[in-house]
């Protein structure tokens, strides 16, 4: 089992799920569609729909939602969903029947789940054992009935590890302590809480199995089931608060009587912070946010949430706009006076906007030392005459005497 740390996240305690797979001949779709107009007739839901793919959920499912009351005003809202099936030549595209379906039904109250209320797997559902939707998730394994554990020790351990895997389901193994009557081996679904007989998944071991199954129970789980006992498996990740003790019996009596402390426990574990599922948190997601039958009064409501988010949209839209506009400005301001000061233009600079602030700059010092360069020499046709008469000196006589002289 899993030792990760991060614990996932739990089941809301308002959420009733369950997943499935329907088998059988029967179209579907057209089985859902009867039992909820049935329903309707009766006046036992309030309304149904069959929303379209453009209301929010992805090509290739069916959808179907219902609406009813329990205990005369606690609304409970529910989806049904069966999801697009495999694309042929997939590896998922051959399953267990050619006639399969799998299911997903996701149902949320306006307070705490009950387990006493109405389950609502037979909303959509016929209560009828020829439908064919009530097998659960684990091939082989039924909801309502007894399903008898494999005699082969590997088949246990493989039986109890998909068990774990399947956090949809509550998985109970009960053991007989001795071979029980006609009412003994009745299931005990009919015997539970009605939200829990078609998320309850029963396991039995006869008299002589205690052995095998207290070994494969010992791998998978480091527990044990009592002698004519039962406990809840847990699921893999387990929650952090389980703990077998507080999910076992010691002694389930199999004489058609209602297992009271049996259904206690089961209750608990059904309330306990169990966690979600894989696909659990997109099922509740897609119950909360694409949920497409309403009231009016729900439909206005949903209007005035939606202006109401776009005038919120559109006031941070023109606040994002002034605070570009402002930020343009300063930034401009800021550029200027940069310009300003770096030097004072000179004729003939050119624009500041031209070249880089470098080439600007060198242009400048350019510029300013030309004045600081000697003159250059005129040509040889404007040469000035040396001077005449007196004026004039002779080189020879500088610093030398003549002939005469001497």
């Amino acid at each position: 089992m899993s030792n990760s740390s991060t614990a996932p996240p739990t089941i809301p305690h308002t959420v009733w799920l369950a997943r499935g797979r329907h088998v059988g001949s029967q179209d579907t779709a057209d089985v859902v569609r009867r039992q909820l107009q049935r329903l309707k007739d009766r006046e036992v839901i309030d309304d149904h729909m069959e929303p379209d793919e453009d209301q929010g959920h992805d090509p290739g499912e069916l959808v179907f939602e219902a609406r009813w009351r329990v205990e005369g005003t606690v609304t409970v809202r529910a989806r049904l969903t069966f999801p697009a099936l495999p694309a042929p030549g997939s590896p998922a595209a051959a399953p267990a029947s050619a006639d399969e379906r799998e299911w997903i039904l996701v149902a949320e109250a306006e307070r705490v789940w009950d387990p006493r209320w109405p389950s609502p797997a037979t909303v959509f559902w016929p209560e009828d054992a020829d439908t064919g939707w009530d097998h659960a998730p684990v091939p082989g394994l039924r909801f309502g009935e007894v399903n008898p554990l494999p005699s082969d020790e590997k088949d246990l351990r493989r039986l109890f590890r998909s068990c774990a895997q399947d956090g949809w389901s509550v998985h109970v193994v009960v053991h007989e302590a001795m071979t029980p009557d006609a009412h003994g081996r009745l299931p005990l679904a009919p015997l539970l809480p009605a939200s829990l007989r078609h998320c309850v998944v029963e396991h039995r071991a006869t008299p002589d199995q205690l052995r095998s199954v207290n070994w494969a129970l010992l791998r998978e789980f480091d527990f044990q089931v009592p002698r004519g006992g039962a406990v809840v498996l847990p699921t893999n990740p387990a929650a952090p608060g389980y703990d077998v003790r507080d999910f076992s019996v010691r002694s389930v009596f199999l004489d058609g009587s209602e297992p009271t402390e049996l259904v206690d426990v089961l209750c608990r574990y059904a309330a306990s912070a169990r966690p979600l599922p894989e696909g659990g948190a997109e099922a509740v997601t897609a119950l909360r946010e694409r949920w497409s039958l309403m009231t009016p009064e729900e439909e206005l409501a949903r209007e005035r949430r939606l202006v109401a988010m776009y005038a919120e949209a559109l006031e941070a839209m023109t606040k994002s706009r002034d605070l570009y506009r402002e930020s343009a400005d300063r930034a401009n301001e800021a550029l200027a006076a940069l310009r300003e000061s770096s030097g004072t233009v000179v004729p003939g600079e050119p624009p500041p906007s031209a070249g880089s602030p470098f080439q600007r700059t060198f242009g400048r010092l350019r510029d300013a030392t030309k004045a600081l360069r000697p003159a250059t020499p005129p040509a040889d046709g404007n040469r000035v005459p040396p001077p005449t008469g007196g004026d004039r000196v002779d080189p020879s006589r500088d610093g030398h005497r003549s002939a005469e002289e001497r």
